[in-house]
Formats: C-alpha cells, structure tokens, sequence
C-alpha cells in the first residue's frame, strides 16, 4: 500500500504504473517565455523612456539653462524637482482615466501630453515659458509611470511576470542614459540653442510610442471588468504560456470581478463600476487587513525608493562629480554618462533574476549594498570638503562609491518597486492603488530633487549622503518585516500573503499546512474510494 501510494505521488497518477516510462518521471520543463506578452510588455514600458530621458537630459541642461536665463539656485532647483510634482496631476487621472477608456488609450494618452510639453521647453523663450512646458511634460510623465506597470502586470503570464514587469524600470534607465547622451551631444551648440536641443529632441520618441502602442492589444482584465469576454479570451490565449493557464487565469478574473463562472458568452452584462468612489472608500476608509497591508507596502516601498536619494545622485550627478574634484564640463558629462551606462546595465541583470530568486532576496541585498555605498561616499565627500589639498584615494572612492549605488539600487530597489506595487492590489482597487504609490513616489522625488542643493549647503555634501544612508537602513527594516514574497503567485492570488502585518510568514505557513493537509485528506479519500471499489 505504502509503495502504492509513493507511486503515484511521484509521477502521473491516472497512468497504471507499469505502463510508465522514464519519461513520465522527467522533472516538468519550465515553459518557454511567451514572445507575445514579451512584444507587449516591451511596447507598454518604453512610455518610461518619456521620464528617464526628462531626468537624464534635465541633469545637464540645467546648467546651460543657468547660465542663459541667468536664474538662480533656487529657480533650478524648483526646474529640475517640480516635474516629479507636476506628474502627480497624472497620476492621480491616470487611474480613472485607465478605468474609463483602457490601459492602452491611456498610454498613448501620456504620449501626446509628453510631446506637447517637449515642444513648449524646446520654444521657450524664458523661465516662466519654460515652467509651463514643464507643468505639461510632468503630467504626461504621471500618466506613463502609473500605466505602463499596470498594463505590463495585467497582460504577463504568472512565469515571467517579475522579468516583464521590470521592462518600465529598464526603459527608464535608458532614457536616462539616452538624456546623458543628448547633454553630451548638444553641449557643442551655442549655450542658447543647446538646451532648447537637449529638452525639444524629447518630443520624438512620444510621437513613434504613441503610435505603436495602438497595435497592441487591451488588458484583459480590463475587458473582462468591461464584460467583453470574448476578447480577454483571445488576449489570454495568446499571453499565456498554455491553454490551461489561460483558461485559469479567465477564471479567476471572472471571480475577482463578480462574474459568475458559468458566464461564458462573448459580451456579458456586467454592473457598472463607480469609476473609482467606491474603491476610494475600501482602499483607505474601510480597508480590510489584507488591504491595508497592501497600501502599506505599496506606499512603502515607493517612498523609500526615491528617499533614498536616487534622483538626487541621477539629476545633479555633475555637481557631486564637481565637489569630488572633477572641474572640466566636458568630464563631468562623460562622468554622468558611466553613470546612466551603469544603471543601465545592471537594471538589465535584475530582469533576468527577478523570478529565479525572488523579490525578497534581490530586494534586501540591493538596499543592504545601496546603505554601504551611500555611507562611504558620505565618508569620501566629507575627507575631501575638510582637505585643503586634492585627495586623489577620495575622488576615486567618490565616484567608485557613486557607481556602486546606482549599480545596487538598479539591481533590485529600481526595478521592484514597480513590479511588487503593480502586482500586489486586488483588480478593483488595481489602478487607484498603483496611482497612489506614484503618487507618494513623486512627490518624495520631487522634495529630494528640489531641496538637494538647499540641503548640502546646510549640512555638507557628505552629511546629506550620510542622510539617504540612514533613511535606506530603515527601509531595509521595513522591507525584511512587513514584504511578503509574491515571486510564483497569480495576481487573483495576491490577498491570501497579505493582512497580518509583521506576522505575515506565520500566516504563511498555516495557509501552507492547510494546503498540504486538504491534499492528504483528498488523498486518502480517493484511496479509500479505490479500496471499496
């Protein structure tokens, strides 16, 4: 009986055992990545581009702009951080606007906005013009970071969803290279050209997305919350990686929008949803436990994300270089280069390790080498404020420590904030919760981009990095406490890791020993009906 029993455990039980072969106990192939969600989720991200280039091309402008426009520290400082304010007008409509018309429309939306507002920065002909064209590309940019991860989690297979959901992450790291090399490019120009260059040349990449983005195929978890079953049914069939998983994945979305599963017509009658009023109350009024863990961690982890000083490094990397000893324009640009380069590569690494080994792992390790990296660069750019002489070691770990953490940070912290705050919110309050994680992600971006220089000069270039070090060890303590791992789980299966706070691996483990438990008795019922018969 034993033998019996271990037997069919171990290979295909509907198969009588000596008709098996060895083929039967070859360990299951994991399935090949799905070419179609690969295309769709490239497609969806490169709306990233629009911020990445807009932080990178702003790192360098702002300089020429200075000294064109003859403003001073404090207008450059509300140039460079107000973007990330002014995206918070589109992230907030982002997620009715999405609910509305679909998550594909409103990408190309974020496109047109995005264009607008390069070609009102290139043709300004002064500050408070420059302003406005910075008020329209911030809101393009608001609604491209809200819907790209959004679109990309709702259309990607359970098997690759951390590898494509990183893609937003990825494309804003190139666009943050690409705007590096643009500075690097136009620099040659007269000072009052180059600039209009550098910002104008960002209206052509939002043209070519917008246009692209229209091939590709809606959510299906948007139709299916539209009642058009028929189509989710033909998108899932082509984004997942069987016919099975396709049909489950139908299935739980049906549930998780009240349609009942005998519903199987083409179109369906489906009750209106408020658009967002009632999923305002039971995100933040009456939430339950799983749900107020969720916005916790969302909200977490986009906060210590940008309050760990990454836009600070990123947008006046040529003024750290500067404080660490580098004086010819034309160096700090190429510095600021290696920089993008560097994020852009390692960005590139951590969508292929995402789910090999997790979000957790990757995510602890990442912000563990981010507070090291951040510590010693504090250390080295305090050594050479209190030199009287050049410090040839300290400029080196300078920059050597400068490269470190955006490496760190792009490795894990970079990418998951976007994949883990996509995927963890139920499908109603998907597009509102993701939206206000983008909310409190620009907004502390737009304090840490628009304080940094007030900041240094107030307690030293060095204390302030010794500042993001601190902040970013107490995001680790959050991080190891309160974040499940959600690598392996569909997006209908989020809830059940979610709702006991600081006690989430305990809750954890009883859910797995009820699953093993329901097994072993379905087991032994099947047995005993086997034995009867």
């Amino acid at each position: 009986m034993a033998t019996g029993q271990n037997t069919e455990g171990d290979a295909n039980p509907s198969q009588p055992a000596l008709d098996r072969t060895l083929a039967d106990f070859d360990p299951v192939k994991k399935p090949k990545r799905n070419k179609f969600a690969f295309a769709c989720a490239i497609l969806a991200s490169m709306t990233s581009v629009l911020l990445g280039y807009d932080i990178g091309v702003m790192s360098g402008a702002n300089i020429y702009i200075q000294d064109d426009l003859k403003i001073s520290d404090l207008q450059v400082s509300l140039l460079v951080g107000t973007l990330n304010l002014y995206s918070l007008v589109g992230s907030a409509a982002a997620g009715r606007t999405s609910d509305r018309i679909g998550r594909r429309y409103t990408i190309v939306m974020a496109g047109a906005i995005f264009f607008l507002g390069s070609i009102l920065m290139g043709f300004a002909t002064n500050y408070a013009f420059l302003m406005v064209g910075r008020f329209v590309a911030g809101v393009g940019v608001g609604y491209a970071l809200m819907i790209a991860p959004v679109y990309t989690a709702e259309v990607s297979p359970a098997s690759s969803r951390g590898f494509l959901t990183s893609f937003p992450e990825v494309f804003i790291n190139s666009g943050i290279l690409l705007g590096y090399v643009s500075n690097y490019a136009f620099s040659k120009l007269p000072t009052n050209l180059g600039w209009r260059f550098m910002l104008g040349i960002g209206a052509i990449p939002s043209v070519f997305l917008a246009l692209v983005v229209l091939g590709m195929p809606e959510s299906p978890r948007w139709l299916v919350m539209q009642g058009r079953l028929g189509e989710a049914r033909k998108v899932l069939d082509k984004t997942s990686d069987s016919k099975e998983e396709s049909q489950q994945r139908l299935s739980d979305i049906k549930e998780a929008a009240g349609i009942p599963q005998d519903c199987n017509d083409d179109i369906v009658h489906v009750q209106k949803q408020s658009h967002g009023e009632g999923v305002w109350k039971e995100l933040l009024i009456y939430p339950t436990p799983a749900v107020r863990h969720i916005l916790i961690c969302g909200i977490g982890i986009h906060f210590f994300q940008q309050a760990s000083g990454i836009d600070a490094v990123v947008l006046y990397s040529p003024r750290i270089f500067e404080k660490a000893g580098i004086t010819s324009s034309n160096d700090k640009l190429l510095a600021t280069v290696a920089v993008g380069f560097t994020k852009t590569v390692f960005i590139l690494v951590a969508t292929f390790l995402l789910d090999r080994i997790g979000r957790r792992p990757l995510l602890l390790s990442s912000v563990g080498g981010m507070v090291l990296s951040l510590a010693t660069l504090g250390f080295g750019l305090t050594m050479i404020d209190h030199s009287d002489e050049k410090l040839p070691w300290a400029v080196a770990l300078s920059i050597a420590m400068v490269l470190a953490y955006v490496s760190f940070f792009s490795i894990g912290m970079g990418p998951i904030t976007w994949v883990y705050s996509s995927e963890i919110f139920p499908l109603k309050l998907r597009a509102q919760g993701t939206s206000m994680g983008v909310a409190v992600n620009r907004v502390t971006s737009g304090v840490i981009s628009t304080t940094f220089i007030l900041l240094y000069k107030a307690i030293t270039i060095g204390g302030s990095f010794f500042l993001f070090a601190g902040v970013a060890a107490v995001g680790w303590l959050f991080f190891y406490a309160c974040l499940p791992e959600t690598r392996g789980r569909t997006l209908e299966d989020m809830e059940v890791l979610f709702g006991s706070f600081f006690k989430w691996r305990s809750a954890l483990k009883d859910e797995q020993r009820k699953e093993v438990s329901s097994a072993e008795n379905g087991g032994q019922i099947q047995m005993g009906t086997k034995a009867q018969e």
